[in-house]
């Protein structure tokens, strides 16, 4: 793989921060080194001295003394090393990218912590995205995603998607405005990468089987275009075996795969990790270097004593756990769709994720109804709209997210809409 082709010129003119780079060593150094280095504060003026945390199973993880010290001072940009080898060990288990063992410069894997997924993605576009850089993705689109990628002024191409995510045969016609060569030909503007979430798609729910993976794999591979594969939902997948990984079928090192921790640990601890070839990983951690300078070092810490707590098969069983509520939850919403909607939407059961996409039937804008008429009805969801390149476009959908509410508010907000539609109608 030639990356450089990849990369823009922001990108590329980023250099290892000396003040940066002395934390890396200090954090393999022996304890006993002097260091008059860093600027690190002195952590006998904090005023925190300990602090505890109770699991759901009643065990403890404790900070106090040399530990809490640490875990209140600047750390690696990376992350923390305990957390990355623990984190590296379980792409590995669950994935077993073909990368693993490749040299440092052919796409050999790497990872690196960010303070939650959305910013590893930010990193990731200002990393790959020139003004006038063509980028696909597939509608509708997560908008996090949308409104981090627009205003780097890129050219979106939508690919055609069904109830189960991108169509191959849709994504290679659309390939076929070009030819595999124009890869080599800057003024082509060939897609530079597809962005996808593939489980559990936000907002459709939507998720691409492993048959179609592999041919869009293949397509990228002859198109020589990159993969990002943002799977926050990775783990609320509700049925096994659980779908292969774009990451699973990386021969090239040309996925850069983002996962999240928010979902089945926490959301506000902010725990994020990026996957990819090390080359680009390390332009990542560059731009970590220059901005928030390293992940908050007390979340990671939290979570690295939780996972050594656990263990691998510990954590697993908690996603399962996970898994079980959330698919309960989508059963409740569902039911409740089935008993209020049926003859006035439509709508198809997610397979991962925590999202409900409905479509109004014979409204085809329903963005006043869900943005205005739903609120005086105390009723709130998302406009489909919101999830579209073009969001001044009339769209007949919108987003009902089943992750907190009870059945029986799943019951009484789809009574309200459902004689909101009859009133409107």
């Amino acid at each position: 793989m030639n990356y450089s082709r990849f990369l823009t010129a922001t990108s590329l003119a980023r250099k290892t921060s000396p003040i940066r780079a002395t934390v890396e060593i200090i954090s393999k150094a022996p304890k006993d080194i002097i260091s008059l280095a860093p600027g690190s504060p002195n952590p006998k003026v904090f005023p925190f001295k300990s602090a505890v945390f109770t699991v759901e199973n009643g065990s403890t993880i404790r900070f106090e003394g040399e530990m809490f010290q640490r875990a209140l001072q600047y750390s690696s940009s990376y992350g923390i090393p305990e957390l990355l080898s623990w984190l590296k060990q379980l792409q590995i288990k669950l994935h077993n990218p073909p990368t693993v063992n490749y040299p440092p410069n052919q796409g050999q894997m790497d990872l690196c912590i960010t303070s939650g997924c959305q910013d590893g993605l930010c990193k990731v576009f200002e990393m790959l995205i020139n003004p006038g850089d063509t980028v696909l993705v597939n509608e509708p689109l997560y908008s996090g995603a949308l409104f981090a990628m627009k205003p780097l002024g890129c050219n979106f191409i939508s690919v055609p998607s069904d109830d189960c995510g991108i169509i191959p045969e849709g994504l290679k016609k659309v390939l076929s405005q070009w030819k595999p060569e124009d890869s080599k030909d800057p003024t082509k503007r060939t897609p530079k990468f597809l962005y996808t979430i593939p489980n559990g798609n936000n907002p459709t729910g939507n998720s691409l089987t492993g048959d179609r993976k592999k041919e869009i794999y293949e397509l990228a591979r002859k198109y020589d275009f990159l993969i990002i594969e943002d799977d926050p939902y990775y783990f609320l997948q509700f049925t096994k075996p659980w779908e292969p990984t774009f990451l699973s079928m990386d021969v090239d090192g040309r996925v850069i795969r983002a996962d999240s921790l928010s979902k089945v640990i926490s959301s506000g601890l902010r725990v994020g990790f990026i996957t990819g070839p090390k080359s680009l990983i390390q332009r990542i951690v560059l731009h970590t270097q220059i901005s928030s300078l390293h992940p908050c070092t007390l979340s990671q810490l939290m979570i690295s004593e939780l996972l050594y707590q656990w263990g691998e098969e510990g954590f697993l069983a908690h996603v399962d756990r996970t898994i079980d509520f959330y698919k309960n939850q989508r059963d409740f919403i569902l039911a409740a769709a089935d008993k209020w909607l049926r003859d006035l939407a439509e709508w198809h059961a997610p397979k991962a994720g925590m999202f409900l996409w409905i479509k109004v039937n014979g409204i085809s804008d329903a963005k006043k109804l869900i943005e205005e008429k739903a609120i005086e009805r105390e009723i709130l969801f998302v406009p489909g709209n919101s999830f579209f390149v073009d969001n001044s476009a009339p769209s007949s959908f919108f987003r009902a997210s089943f992750s907190q509410v009870t059945p029986a508010q799943m019951d009484l907000a789809f009574q309200r809409l459902a004689q909101l539609i009859k009133d409107v109608s």
